[in-house]
């Protein structure tokens, strides 16, 4: 099922679905009464995060330079989202400044200096550039920013979704769709992006956001693909398709996490790391090198 609604009406969302225009405002805001777990809340929910982590970051959203510079990239790229202002100072320090990024933030736009509004713009055209990356995220007959919400069938727990480009559907026999998801980084390397797929939980949004086209019935078995791009000269790009064991670890993580979420919203109680004090060992790493130092 697919709904198309303007991207500045106030929506509440009961039906399962792709919605079109929808703004990253109010999907963020979550527009599920009483609440839905996105792909973010699944990775707050999963060890050596807690619950608690889960609540304190919805009870406490946050922006920081860092997120404002890949939220950028995003808008150039994918052609969509918040408007991006160039500051003419290197230095954000005179009340005059502050209170021009102030006005900017407020009317929804992005604030950038000029080194990072020179770069984001190079890094867009990198992407263009790039044969795989510009096929998946740019080309025609997509659309970007798309939010999927949907119930997950094992636990009735609203689920959402934010998808950087959704491709059209696919119609052609024995052909996949392809999904992609675009990601800045210091080092795109597949080396590199593994280590953070392992460390930020990527492997569990690919499958969150596999999980939303399907039960949305928009393709019933979607390939996923990263688009990982250097964040400083010469923004090197690399597309990579994470293994199959990763999507079986991340369905088995995110299933805990969806029970988990259920089970909190129920007792309305969110809880650390455990209560219990056991002996801890040191990391095995460790201990082996200093055996082999003391040896």
């Amino acid at each position: 099922m697919s709904t198309r609604q303007t991207a500045d009406e106030v929506l509440v969302i009961t039906t399962a679905g792709i919605y079109d225009g929808m703004s990253d405002d109010t999907y963020h805001s979550d527009p599920v009464p009483g609440g839905s777990l996105s792909s973010t809340g699944v990775r707050l929910l999963t060890p050596p995060s807690t619950p608690a982590h889960y609540r304190w970051a919805i009870d406490n959203p946050k922006t920081s330079a860092t997120f404002e510079h890949g939220h950028a990239a995003h808008a150039l790229v994918l052609g969509t989202g918040p408007e991006l202002v160039r500051i003419d100072a290197d230095e954000w320090r005179t009340n005059a400044i502050k209170d021009e990024v102030a006005a900017v933030r407020e009317r929804g736009a992005v604030p950038l200096k000029p080194a990072a509004y020179d770069a984001i713009h190079a890094m867009a055209d990198r992407i263009r550039e790039h044969p795989d990356a510009a096929q998946l995220l740019t080309a025609d007959g997509g659309l970007s920013e798309q939010s999927a919400f949907w119930r997950d069938p094992g636990t009735g727990v609203w689920c959402r979704a934010r998808y950087d480009r959704l491709p059209p559907k696919v119609t052609e026999p024995g052909r996949r769709l392809v999904l992609a998801d675009y990601k800045t980084t210091v080092d795109a390397s597949t080396e590199a992006f593994v280590k953070s797929a392992a460390s930020y939980g990527y492997h569990q949004q690919q499958e969150w956001y596999r999980a939303g086209l399907i039960a949305c019935g928009y393709d019933p078995d979607p390939v996923f693909l990263f688009v990982a791009q250097e964040k400083t000269a010469p923004y090197l790009v690399n597309v990579i398709q994470l293994d199959h064991e990763a999507g079986v670890l991340a369905r088995r993580q995110n299933a805990r996490a969806l029970g988990m979420f259920r089970d909190c919203q129920r007792s309305e109680t969110w809880p650390g790391h455990p209560t219990s004090i056991d002996p801890a060992p040191l990391p095995g790493y460790f201990v082996t090198k200093a055996e082999e130092y003391l040896a």
